[in-house]
This record gives structure tokens, sequence and C-alpha cells, in this order.
């Protein structure tokens, strides 16, 4: 590491710890050269994902949006707002865990409706008629006999 004050590369680490928040290292360095300390943080580096869009377009993922929608699809269900965090988190790690750094937002659909089925009928209705952009009452009612079967 680089010395800020005198551009020295002799520096070491005199002093090591995490974080507050338990995002970083924080570290303590010593320049040889002039003697004089600095601070440093390590974090991890993540991969930039952009969601792709039904009209090909790309954004930047945002964990705001997927949490705004289902907890849209919760409002007034008895689903707790540990339950609708667990589903984000979840949803979140299944998309790490591809490790692409694009992804249809058609996949992140399907993982968050998988996640609602199995919490709640009425949540992953709302989200689904949305999501699938239900036309008539027709395609709705197809919905709902597929989940009653």
């Amino acid at each position: 590491m680089k010395c800020p004050f005198c551009g020295s590369d002799d520096t070491r680490v005199i002093d090591s710890r995490p974080s507050e928040d338990n995002s970083s290292i924080r570290r303590r360095r010593l320049c040889d050269s002039c003697g004089k300390r600095f601070t440093t943080y390590e974090t991890v580096e993540t991969i930039p994902l952009m969601v792709i869009k039904k009209d090909q377009s790309r954004e930047p993922y945002d964990r705001k949006k997927l949490e705004s929608g289902i907890f849209r699809s919760c409002h007034k269900r008895p689903i707790s707002v540990d339950q609708m965090q667990a589903i984000v988190d979840d949803v979140e790690n299944a998309i790490y865990k591809m490790e692409k750094r694009e992804i249809p937002s058609s996949t992140i659909g399907e993982l968050v409706m998988m996640r609602l089925k199995d919490v709640d009928a009425v949540a992953y209705v709302r989200f689904a008629s949305v999501y699938r952009e239900f036309k008539d009452v027709n395609t709705f009612m197809d919905e709902l006999k597929k989940l009653l079967k």
C-alpha cells in the first residue's frame, strides 16, 4: 500500500479489526520511510448486477424495488415484516449465487413467486397478477385454478 504522505511503497499493517458494521476491515498502517500512520479499509468487491427488463432495456439491480413489490403483494396479509424480509434475502441470495452480471427480470419474478406461493396464496396471486400482467378475469382464474390444484 502506498503511503499517502510520501508515496513510498514501504508500509506495514500495525493493527487490523472489523469495521463497526462488519462490512469491511479497518487497517492501521505505518510508513517505514516517513514514520506516519494512516488508515485503510478493505471491502469485498461485489459483481455489479444489471437487470434485463421485458423490453430488453437494462437497469442496475435495486433491492428496494424487490422489497417494494413483495411488500405491496403482502399488504394487509398475515405476513410479518421478518417473513417478507426473509423472502427478499432468499431471492437476493439466489440471484447472487447465479454469479451472472445480467439477470432477466423474469427470473427474479419467478424466484419471488416460488417463495410467495409457499407463504401466502393471496400474496402470490397479487404478485403474479402484476408480474404476469393479467389482461382479463380468465387469465386470473386460470392462475387461481393452478394454485388450487
